[in-house]
């Protein structure tokens, strides 16, 4: 449902805005248009902030998990351990 709304803008806003809109599309089109892309990403970087306050707080937790894998990780050996095998079999062209 459209609501009508009555704003008074600044003359280089309208241009701006006569520039950003597409062909075929009205002046409130546009408005709308670039007013929910600012707003989602208002909301994208406000989750973005959240995000972040949240790792910031769990940061020494995580790189300590995060230490261990890597250390797990070299004490490992790798599969090509298995390429210097006595077992003839493992060698065989058949």
């Amino acid at each position: 449902m459209n609501v009508k709304a009555s704003v008074t803008l600044e003359e280089d806003v309208v241009s701006e805005i006569a520039r950003a809109s597409r062909e075929g599309e009205s002046r409130s089109e546009t408005i709308e248009r670039l007013l929910r892309w600012s707003l989602a990403e208002h909301a994208r970087r406000a989750a973005d902030e959240r995000d972040r306050r949240l790792i910031d707080a769990h940061a020494a937790e995580l790189n300590a998990e995060a230490g261990d894998v890597l250390a797990y990780q070299a004490e490992t050996k790798p599969c090509s351990a298995l390429s210097a095998s006595s077992d003839p079999d493992l060698h065989s062209s058949r």
